[in-house]
């Protein structure tokens, strides 16, 4: 894989469901701080940036340290966020890591890297195991992959699948080329139609390697995720 690695972890502070969730405190930090600590911690990685349109989440990454980067408060998805984030800079391999997920597990990420010894690749991200109680939520989405593991479908509908239904991850990979070409297309009508900018990979022929993964910690989208996730730092550790 060709240096340098650069994660971005776009954070903005307009949350629909969860207004200033970048900052809600954690076991004693910052959400923000908890995924930069744990973006810190993947093997291979070069650079670890905040992307943020708000001067106080780029306030709180700065007072631990972070390196954060102002974009434009325009942006209607993270990915142009990310790409905005990383212009005028060397990055051959960009990580999108939302801002939302505190448990992250760095290894998800390395498992997510991995595939980029191939030069064919281009786009990766993971997914797991689908729980049933998953299976008809909309929030929750499904990805069935073709038989070399890449991408065919994404959807909030659970997809009809001859193996076990999978759960994505919105962890993403891309080659900074592949960002950019994604950033320059508008959306089409089956990302307007299940509201997932994957989807505008795949409308334009773009394949997506799907890892698959044991699982990752839980995002935050909304206060019951808040409050779920405070339990599980408060949890006692296992014997």
């Amino acid at each position: 894989m060709t240096s340098p690695v650069v994660i971005v972890i776009p954070a903005r502070y307009a949350s629909v469901r969860l207004p200033g969730k970048a900052l809600a405190e954690i076991a004693g930090l910052p959400m923000i701080h908890h995924v930069h600590l744990r973006a810190l911690e993947v093997s291979g990685v070069d650079v670890v940036l905040v992307a943020t349109d708000d001067e106080r989440i780029a306030s709180v990454v700065r007072g631990f340290g972070g390196e954060v980067v102002m974009t434009s408060p325009d942006h209607t998805s993270g990915s142009d966020r990310v790409w905005e984030a990383i212009s005028g800079r060397e990055a051959a391999i960009v990580v999108n890591v939302q801002g939302d997920e505190p448990l992250l597990n760095p290894k998800v990420v390395e498992a997510v890297l991995a595939p980029f010894v191939d030069p064919a690749v281009q786009v990766t991200t993971a997914a797991t195991a689908l729980d049933d109680a998953d299976r008809d939520l909309p929030s929750v989405v499904k990805v069935v992959l073709d038989q070399r593991g890449d991408a065919l479908y994404f959807s909030r509908s659970l997809i009809p699948s001859s193996g076990p239904a999978l759960r994505h991850l919105g962890i993403y990979a891309y080659r900074r080329e592949a960002l950019g070409r994604f950033c320059a297309w508008t959306p089409g009508p089956l990302e307007r139609a299940e509201r997932l900018e994957q989807l505008r990979l795949l409308e334009h022929g773009e394949r997506i390697r799907v890892v698959l993964v044991e699982s990752n910690g839980p995002s935050v989208d909304t206060p019951e995720d808040l409050e779920r996730v405070r339990a599980l730092f408060n949890a006692p550790a296992s014997a």
